[in-house]
């Protein structure tokens, strides 16, 4: 009886087990056949088209959305590509209503994702570059700081930068990297370490009252650079207050400050910026520089959690260099995912 179930007729009138080709084809025959034969598929659907057409007004319109209440506009920004998982959602609700109008209307969202992260999804990294840089918050409580510090250094980078260095593990992180870095200077809670000699070391004002930023002029083989490190203040997400980022944002505005008063022309900033290039409230410094990931990454990169990343607020960006890879490190026993960037530096006048 069981295999009876599985059997069809076959052309000299005899029976066979059926193929799941036939299966298929049996149901996209049923599928199409019901909605022919369906007068209502331009009628029904129409939250799910209202849906669809909010979602794509919220992408289009995402860089007007008031930060008034909230900080809602730069929420919605720093988790703007996860948006997109609606999409799927939204396409495969039009095809159980048996919606053509929903089924439409989801292209347009569909449409607006892929112009603002389509370029994200393929590989843009190339093979040259004469720079290896990398920034990781290594988090405070880091259990074995000496590990991680050990794990960073295997990328090869040149330059590092450290953030969310306690006083107390800072002799840790040293000793760890000194075989891998002849010359380093550690400025408050953040530090840098390089290949080549550093002069001019000195605190950033970010406004905080205490150092969470620096600046040094690293001697690289190709001229100096200005390399900023920087830990803007966290943000918190509050349901009576929503996204709280004000210190955040100002201590972006004095950092971008900065950045405008450099008198090198390159320039490389490396850190935690506690925000992505999407979103608005840091265009004090993301209008000066370019993201190594947006340039030369393959995907979002994104970098916190480290659990499970939903967001790249660990960003590498430059000024007078071509970025030519981006990538991630494995994961350490911090919060974050370590960065990294090779970038070809201008040596044009």
């Amino acid at each position: 009886m069981a295999q009876q179930a599985y059997m069809t007729e076959t052309a000299d009138g005899g029976s066979g087990p059926e193929r799941p080709g036939t299966r298929l084809r049996r149901l996209a025959h049923r599928l199409s056949t019901g909605w022919r034969g369906d007068p209502r598929i331009w009628h029904r659907g129409a939250v799910l088209t209202a849906l669809a057409l909010l979602l794509a007004l919220v992408m289009l319109v995402h860089a007007h959305i008031p930060n008034a209440v909230g900080n809602l506009g730069s929420l919605t920004e720093t988790f703007l590509p996860w948006l997109g998982l609606a999409i799927p959602v939204l396409l495969v609700l039009g095809v159980v209503r048996r919606s053509a109008i929903a089924l439409i209307a989801v292209l347009l969202p569909a449409i607006v994702w892929l112009n603002l992260f389509g370029g994200l999804l393929t590989d843009k990294a190339g093979s040259g570059g004469d720079l290896t840089v990398a920034t990781h918050n290594v988090n405070a409580d880091n259990p074995d700081p000496a590990a991680t510090a050990t794990d960073v250094a295997a990328s090869g980078a040149d330059v590092l930068a450290l953030e969310e260095l306690p006083a107390s593990a800072v002799p840790v992180y040293e000793k760890a990297l000194a075989p891998a870095y002849r010359h380093h200077a550690v400025v408050g809670t953040v530090g840098l370490w390089s290949k080549y000699p550093m002069t001019d070391v000195r605190a950033v004002d970010i406004k905080l009252g205490w150092k969470r930023a620096m600046r040094a002029t690293v001697a690289t083989p190709e001229g100096p650079v200005a390399v900023y490190v920087a830990h803007l203040p966290s943000v918190r997400v509050k349901i009576e207050a929503g996204f709280t980022a004000r210190q955040r944002d100002k201590s972006a505005d004095a950092l971008g400050e900065a950045i405008a008063d450099e008198p090198l022309r390159r320039v490389v900033l490396l850190g935690d910026l506690n925000g992505t290039m999407n979103d608005r409230s840091l265009n004090a410094v993301t209008s000066q520089l370019r993201s190594t990931q947006g340039a030369a990454g393959s995907g979002f990169g994104f970098s916190w959690p480290a659990s499970f990343p939903m967001a790249r607020i660990d960003q590498i960006m430059v000024r007078g260099a071509e970025p030519e890879s981006s990538w991630t490190l494995p994961r350490t026993d911090s919060d974050h995912l370590p960065v990294a960037a090779r970038v070809k530096l201008d040596t044009g006048s």
